[in-house]
C-alpha cells in the first residue's frame, strides 16, 4: 500500500465516521476523531454482517483492501451511540 492508498482510505474513513456522527447527532471532535471514527466503525460494521451472515455492500477497495462503506456507517453509528451515551454532557 502506497502513500496515496493510505490517503484515500483516510478521505473514506473521515466521510464515514462524519455521516454517522451526524446521524448519531455526535457534535465533540474534529477531522481525525471522524476518521478515527469510520476506522473504527468498518471494523464493528464488519464483524457485526459477518456475525450476522449478510452480504458485503458497496465496498470500496483500495490497494488490496477492502473498505465496506455501508458497515462502516452502521458501524460507526452504533459506536458513536454508545459513546454518546457514555460522554458527559457539557451544559
Amino acid at each position: 500500500m502506497n502513500l496515496l492508498q493510505l490517503v484515500i482510505l483516510l478521505i473514506i474513513a473521515g466521510i464515514t465516521g462524519s455521516i454517522a456522527k451526524s446521524m448519531v447527532g455526535f457534535k465533540p471532535g474534529g477531522c481525525i476523531i471522524s476518521i478515527i471514527v469510520g476506522f473504527i466503525g468498518a471494523y464493528i460494521g464488519t464483524i457485526l454482517a459477518r456475525e450476522l451472515r449478510f452480504p458485503d455492500l458497496l465496498s470500496f477497495y483500495v490497494g488490496g483492501v477492502s473498505f465496506p462503506i455501508i458497515w462502516s456507517i452502521i458501524g460507526a453509528a452504533l459506536f458513536v451511540a454508545v459513546l454518546s451515551v457514555i460522554t458527559p454532557k457539557n451544559k
